[in-house]
């Protein structure tokens, strides 16, 4: 890399001085800067896009290692599935002709629908419990509680 100091700029603004002239100093100064600020955004692009590249590669590696690991668990399943039907088949000679077609011993009841509204909000308390108890079952709006709960003024002298 270049190694620019302070001593080393001032030459390099001083030749500039000289050669291009102080009237187009300004504009050239801008346009260095310029190109200068396009260059460093090149730059970050590019290595954002190696970035990019390598950590897809990575993540194509890492999909590559799931994949096999889901496979060779997959192959161990199957053999130890096999392995079992072999001893089942081995323990119960019996069960063994069995088609599974046939229904066993007793039949599976068919699904009946209960009929309930379960849409509807249900309250963990039952009302029966609530009405024996003295327990409220409605809920007061705000208007009704400050009615009920208004003191009453006192009478003087009034019937």
């Amino acid at each position: 890399m270049i190694d620019l100091g302070i001593s080393k700029m001032a030459l390099i603004g001083a030749v500039a001085l000289i050669v291009i002239g102080p009237e187009k100093l300004p504009r050239v100064a801008r346009t260095v800067g310029a190109l200068i600020g396009k260059a460093q955004r090149y730059v970050s692009d590019v290595k954002a896009e190696v970035n990019r590249s390598m950590e897809l590669d990575e993540l194509r590696k890492m999909k590559e290692n799931v994949e096999t690991a889901a496979r060779d668990v997959e192959q161990s399943v199957q053999t130890a599935a096999t392995d079992f039907e072999k001893d089942w088949s081995a323990a119960n000679p019996d069960l063994t002709g069995l088609p599974l077609s046939e229904p066993l011993s007793t039949p599976v009841p068919e699904y009946r629908n209960p009929g309930k509204k379960w849409r509807l909000k249900q309250s963990s308390t039952p009302s029966w419990y609530k009405a024996r108890h003295g327990m409220r079952t409605k809920a007061l709006s705000g208007a009704a509680r400050v009615a009920r709960f208004r003191p009453r003024p006192l009478s003087s002298g009034k019937p």
